[in-house]
């Protein structure tokens, strides 16, 4: 049991956090708070490569970009999330 403990603290004192990328706003994702549970087709996105809005269960490219916007639609079109990378 000591050996197991003392094995639990060695391992715990290796663990480093992660912040997660998507919590930081570096690409002024505030400014697109207010379209959550909004539908798709009702509002215009500027013409942006960093902008890009898809559906839950659309293939993307798995890239990590801090300044993109992603806007997430569920199957009926309503905005669900809206996060950086």
């Amino acid at each position: 049991m000591k050996a197991m403990l003392t094995f639990a603290i060695l391992v715990g004192g290796c663990v480093v956090p992660v912040a997660d990328p998507t919590s930081d706003d570096t690409c002024d994702r505030a400014a697109y708070l207010n379209l959550l549970g909004t539908n798709i087709a009702a509002v215009t996105l500027p013409a942006s490569p960093d902008i890009r809005a898809f559906g839950e269960t659309d293939a993307v490219t798995q890239d990590f970009v801090p300044t993109r916007t992603n806007i997430v639609y569920d199957g009926v079109g309503t905005i669900m999330r809206i996060y950086c990378g």
